[in-house]
């Protein structure tokens, strides 16, 4: 996180006598990234967070198996054609990954677990629904359009505030922060960025939940355990520092726009290894008097592009079946661009003065292959890679 903050109570100093009221220690745990060397925060457990009496191993999920995109093409995936069930981290059905990045959609209606990533960061993004999320750091209220951010290890759960919550969430096998170039060297965001400290929304409060003999499901590189704590993980009293959770809504990023039609780096929003997270945002149509409002055809030759449509009306893509909850996913090895007839319909738009474009959309773009998972599969329209020589 860029900046520094301070929730509940903590002594005036660092690593020095912190007293329950009984007169007993509290707990401290230093949650520290790169090996102490990067940003931490250190908390303070009214119990061992390191109490643990039991220990067992969990099957991986039905479905979590990853095959490659042969033959090479650009898919079409219609996640309203997915099922609905589970909850917000089970329920996850994996539609595509590498060793970088998985990509999950879900649909669901339970509350989850406790739940510790300690693979890498999760951004979670939430198309549909209310949710409450639940930290050691504290809760957060999250709706649509809200990014996530989780922190590697951060214990955790999600539970629904409206009967159905759809989500895309982003696993990363490292850290997702905000682009480098948004911030300054000490970690402000500058003048420039599309967002800034005043959009992002973290825990304001302690979270405390008394209980005992409580499981937590952690996810390692070598797969899934359930840990069994002596105490309820809920129990912090205070933290500080610059790493914990944090949500970012997507009507707040500010669009960056040009003359003429600006690439999707000037969306992005987030990075992690070997990936971006994009923002595609409502915004002025380019305005040099002889613009193509619309993205020129393209072809990324060093990553997949994994678009995720949620919300407005996509002109560029007017008879492709692009929809509302479609995903595509444009592989390195494709060119891809506008539907056919879509270059002439942007400009006769900008002529009759429709000049604001309504698209919402998070796009990942990675910087390997993405191969297919099963949920993907199940749920992709097979004519699309066909669309543009109609």
């Amino acid at each position: 996180m860029p900046y520094y903050r301070v929730v509940g109570e903590v002594p005036r100093k660092r690593h020095v006598q912190f007293r329950r009221p009984d007169g007993g220690l509290y707990a401290e745990e230093l949650m520290g990234e790169e090996g102490f060397s990067s940003d931490s925060s250190l908390l303070y457990h009214r119990y061992l967070p390191t109490a643990i009496i039991k220990a067992e191993a969990v099957e991986p999920p039905a479905g979590s198996v990853l095959s490659p995109n042969l033959p090479l093409s650009p898919r079409h995936f219609r996640t309203q054609d997915l099922p609905s069930g589970g909850d917000l981290v089970t329920g996850r059905r994996l539609l595509t990954g590498n060793g970088d990045v998985r990509i999950s959609y879900a649909s669901v209606g339970d509350p989850s677990e406790l739940y510790r990533n300690s693979m890498g960061d999760e951004c979670v993004y939430i198309q549909e629904g209310t949710a409450r999320f639940e930290s050691t750091y504290g809760a957060l209220e999250v709706g649509e359009g809200d990014y996530v951010v989780i922190p590697t290890g951060t214990i955790h759960r999600w539970v629904p505030l409206s009967a159905r919550v759809t989500a895309l969430a982003i696993e990363a096998s490292g850290h997702i922060r905000p682009p480098k170039r948004y911030l300054s060297k000490y970690g402000q965001f500058l003048e420039h960025a599309p967002y800034c400290e005043r959009d992002l929304r973290a825990p304001g409060e302690p979270l405390l939940v008394e209980g005992e003999e409580v499981p937590v499901l952690v996810r390692t590189r070598g797969g899934l355990t359930r840990l069994v704590y002596r105490n309820h993980p809920f129990d912090v009293v205070g933290w500080d520092g610059y790493l914990y959770p944090y949500a970012f809504n997507i009507a707040d990023f500010e669009p960056i726009v040009k003359r003429t039609h600006a690439p999707p780096p000037v969306h992005q929003t987030f990075e992690g290894p070997n990936f971006v997270i994009c923002s595609f945002c409502p915004r002025p149509l380019d305005f040099h008097p002889e613009a193509i409002p619309i993205p020129y055809n393209h072809h990324n030759v060093d990553s997949d592009e994994f678009m995720f449509y949620v919300g407005g009306d996509y002109t560029a893509r007017k008879g492709s079946g692009i929809d509302v909850g479609s995903i595509s996913l444009h592989p390195a090895g494709f060119t891809h661009g506008p539907q056919p007839g879509a270059v002439e319909a942007s400009i006769d738009a900008v002529r009759k003065g429709h000049v604001i474009t309504s698209e919402l959309a998070v796009m990942v773009d990675t910087f390997r292959p993405l191969d297919l998972g099963e949920a993907a599969l199940a749920c992709e329209d097979p004519a699309y890679a066909w669309t543009w020589a109609r």
